[in-house]
């Protein structure tokens, strides 16, 4: 199921991308001579029976599924004839080349926002909107939230509740706030009953306003949904192991501590790593079939950014309660913007971090963990698969337009060039920015590929 999955991702995508290119050519009156899907010997060649006028494009499918081309009508010696010079790409005005260079991103775009709302008008199951334990001194502390709260509407004011079905939903409503109110109100079900709490703004003024929303919430100290304090799969000779941590193991208190979910669990386990002499710890689990449980534990101290924090090397916390959520047409094309917009918002974030050295190139994936990303998605059905797609569309749109040469992104880099100057570039210069792209690119490849080989363990 692995390969296949990978497979149809791969080929539909690629085949979306350079659709793009290709009607934008045609609307533009360019002749494409080739459609390939994939790279090398082809192994299925056809042409269609009704061509768009003056087109007799060559359609493949190649053996090779890591890209793909189209090739246009370009005005030289071989090609150029008086009756299809015209329908050369290099004849064609400047912004009829850079719209057929950014079709391609632009159909990725597009693709991934259908099959967003797809996703939201088929239905899935997502975060029941149960509250993790906030963040110490935060905001969302001091409005009383304690953890475990199950959040029903929320708002700016009384009149203007909304009810919240998903933590996603949830956060979809952060997105779209623009924190210019005095407080944010989150109407909430929990032990002590229901309670209608306000989150004030007064305490994060300091928000910068041009970040990304999704973040800006985390300031209020809200994180994920809650999870129970469950000891997952151990690995083997690390802290939990040694220690006699099993899974299942329900954690109560940690040296007297009540533990009230995962979120509070994993932040004592760092705090109690950065000492600096490690100190046993006092665990007080309850394991089935076993009953309560008190057990010394002692995290292992490691390095994370030059912090030192502590790690006992077992999954903590157990998948958050599902709830199945169901949009209309219209809310599942509203939230697949919203979506689009957030993925897009934490890509360039990322690779913002990664090229000003605040994050490793080591999260870089390649094609080993996209397969094994597909095949998991695909497994957990319809709904699963198409968010896989659509976030790997949305990967392979903002790719191409980096400013790269070989990449779309490096084309209207020249089309800039030849836009501010008045003539394009020099073709000697050309060959070797070329050049200099392609070599970048199998570095990315290389790159990407030995770390999925040492993320997957085939090798140190």
């Amino acid at each position: 199921m692995t390969l296949f999955a990978f497979l149809g991702a791969l080929g539909l995508l690629i085949a979306v991308h350079e659709w793009g290119h290709y009607r934008m050519a045609v609307a533009c009156g360019v002749k494409v001579e080739t459609f390939s899907i994939g790279l090398g010997r082809p192994l299925l060649r056809w042409r269609s029976r009704n061509p768009y006028p003056n087109q007799d494009t060559e359609f493949l499918i190649c053996w090779i599924p890591l890209g793909g081309y189209i090739k246009m009508l370009e005005d030289d010696a071989i090609h150029a004839t008086s009756q299809n010079g015209s329908m050369a790409l290099n004849k064609q005005v400047l912004w009829k080349r850079a719209a057929i260079v950014a079709a391609g991103p632009l159909a990725n775009l597009l693709l991934a926002v259908a099959l967003f709302s797809a996703v939201g008008c088929l239905g899935q199951f997502e975060s029941k909107p149960i509250l993790a334990s906030p963040r110490q001194g935060s905001v969302a502390e001091s409005a009383g939230l304690v953890g475990g709260e199950l959040v029903l509407r929320a708002g700016i004011s009384e009149s203007s509740l909304h009810p919240i079905s998903s933590m996603e939903d949830l956060k979809w409503w952060a997105m779209q706030q623009d924190f210019s109110h005095d407080d944010l109100l989150l109407e909430v079900d929990s032990a002590h009953g229901l309670r209608l709490l306000k989150l004030s703004l007064q305490g994060i003024r300091t928000i910068n306003h041009s970040s990304h929303e999704a973040m800006a919430f985390t300031a209020f100290g809200l994180g994920g949904a809650w999870s129970a304090p469950v000891i997952g799969k151990t690995q083997p000779g690390l802290a939990a192991d040694r220690f006699g941590l099993v899974r299942g193991d329900l954690v109560l208190r940690l040296d007297g501590r009540k533990v009230n979910d995962a979120v509070v669990l994993r932040s004592l386990i760092r705090a109690y790593g950065g000492l600096e002499q490690p100190i046993p710890q006092v665990w007080e689990v309850q394991r089935p079939g076993k009953g309560l449980i008190r057990l010394e534990v002692t995290p292992d101290q490691i390095e994370e950014n030059g912090i030192r924090i502590g790690r006992i090397g077992a999954y903590v916390g157990e998948p958050p309660q599902q709830v199945w959520v169901q949009l209309g047409l219209w809310d599942g094309i509203i939230r697949a913007l919203g979506r689009t917009k957030e993925v897009i918002g934490l890509s360039l974030d990322m690779i913002g971090r990664l090229f000003l050295g605040q994050a490793s190139f080591d999260n870089v994936s390649g094609p080993l963990a996209m397969a094994e990303f597909a095949g998991q998605s695909a497994s957990l059905g319809v709904s699963s698969y198409l968010s896989y797609l659509a976030l790997i569309s949305l990967s392979l749109a903002i790719f191409n337009l980096l400013p790269v040469p070989v990449l779309d992104g490096g084309h209207l880099l020249y089309y800039l060039y030849e836009a501010l100057t008045g003539r394009p570039p020099d073709a000697r210069w050309l060959d070797v920015m070329q050049r200099i792209g392609f070599l970048i690119l199998v570095f990315l490849m290389v790159f990407s590929f030995f770390n999925d080989l040492v993320r997957l363990g085939w090798i140190n």
